[in-house]
């Protein structure tokens, strides 16, 4: 989950929240981002403050070049989203606002059926190669921006369902991709280092497609 003082400083953000407004609401939620909680405060007459917390544990398989790899992820944001709602009880609202991204994925190669590799073109047996694996990161500020329906403070009933639809740029993947454990000569272990780090780049560029990671999500709320 997330480190401890990520963890504090967002216990801190929410108790300040909650002790400098009297009307509260606390969401739960579940979509693209995994399962959250949310504290819903007011900020002025048509803008609420949402601050939370989101997981998801995410596994996949992904081929780049000649190699597919298992990606065993952990989707970690922590959310502070401004609702601005465009008139007096509506419940459409564009939102706004910054996530903390936490997200990282663990990568492994998997060999071929005959145990070997083919990095950057070229063969290499499982004694060249060793393990490949390396891991997958996103910037951790990333801007959101989105639309939603539901208002969790509004005065004519506790209990409320609301929803959200959109995204949140976390850039180009920061990928590091290495092998360990190449046991044959100097010179084949040079080459597979330089073949390595194409790869790396290969496998940087194939990830490009989630600079933007959409965000579909649903839930309860409880004002207070």
């Amino acid at each position: 989950m997330f480190p401890k003082h990520k963890a504090l400083v967002l216990a801190a953000v929410l108790a300040t929240a909650a002790s400098a407004q009297a009307q509260v609401a606390v969401t739960a939620d579940a979509g693209t981002t995994g399962a959250g909680l949310h504290l819903v405060v007011p900020m002025e007459t048509y803008l609420n403050g949402r601050f939370g917390a989101n997981y998801l544990k995410h596994d996949m398989t992904k081929r780049s070049g000649m190699i597919d790899y298992d990606l065993k992820g952990k989707l970690q944001t922590i959310d502070v989203l401004f609702d601005w709602y465009l008139r007096e009880n509506s419940t459409f609202h564009l939102t706004g606002g910054l996530v903390y991204n936490g997200t990282n994925f663990d990568a492994n190669a998997k060999a071929d059926p005959l145990g070997g590799f083919t990095i950057n073109g070229k063969n290499y047996t499982a004694a060249d190669v060793g393990v490949l694996n390396g891991t997958v990161k996103f910037r951790k500020a990333a801007p959101y921006l989105g639309i939603g329906w539901g208002n969790p403070l509004a005065a004519d009933k506790r209990l409320h369902f609301n929803a959200d639809l959109g995204a949140y740029y976390q850039g180009k993947a920061d990928v590091h991709l290495v092998s360990l454990g190449c046991t044959t000569s100097q010179t084949v272990c040079k080459a597979l280092a330089s073949d390595v780090a194409a790869e790396q780049a290969r496998l940087a560029g194939d990830t490009s497609s989630y600079k933007v990671y959409p965000v579909l999500r649903a839930s309860i709320s409880y004002r207070f």
